[in-house]
């Protein structure tokens, strides 16, 4: 890498992401899927050099992302710009498989504004924005 290389890589801004969380609460151990959803979106972010601007947790159940206070924060996060990526552990977080039209929709509002998202479960995270 050379000096002019390393030196503007630098001066780049971080990525500002918004961390969210919805994950189904287990029987034994009710909060350990938010747990675990919450270390591996902060170690893909500090991996990857992106700067969390917010954690948001919504609870797990409810199919329409926008009927979920949590989700409607990170929508109004990206419309202002204070995000351009949100980083969520896999799909059925946004909405589960059986309307997969509403994640579609969700991915397709933020794609509209600038904003990706990335799922941080490790066999997703290679690729890039998804659908």
């Amino acid at each position: 890498m050379t000096r002019q290389t390393q030196e503007s890589r630098e001066t780049e801004p971080a990525t500002r992401a918004v961390l969210y969380v919805c994950a189904e609460r287990g029987v034994v151990t009710p909060t350990l899927g938010a747990e675990r959803a919450e270390q591996e979106g902060r170690a893909f972010a500090a991996a990857r050099g992106i700067v969390i601007v917010e954690t948001i947790t919504d609870p797990y159940g409810q199919p329409d992302p926008m009927c979920r206070k949590g989700w409607r924060r990170v929508r109004e996060l990206a419309r202002r710009g204070e995000a351009e990526m949100v980083i969520v552990r896999w799909p059925t977080a946004l909405a589960p498989d059986g309307v997969q039209d509403l994640r579609h929709r969700e991915i397709d509002e933020l794609l509209k504004q600038g904003v990706s998202v990335r799922y941080s479960w490790a066999p997703l995270s290679q690729t890039g924005t998804v659908r």
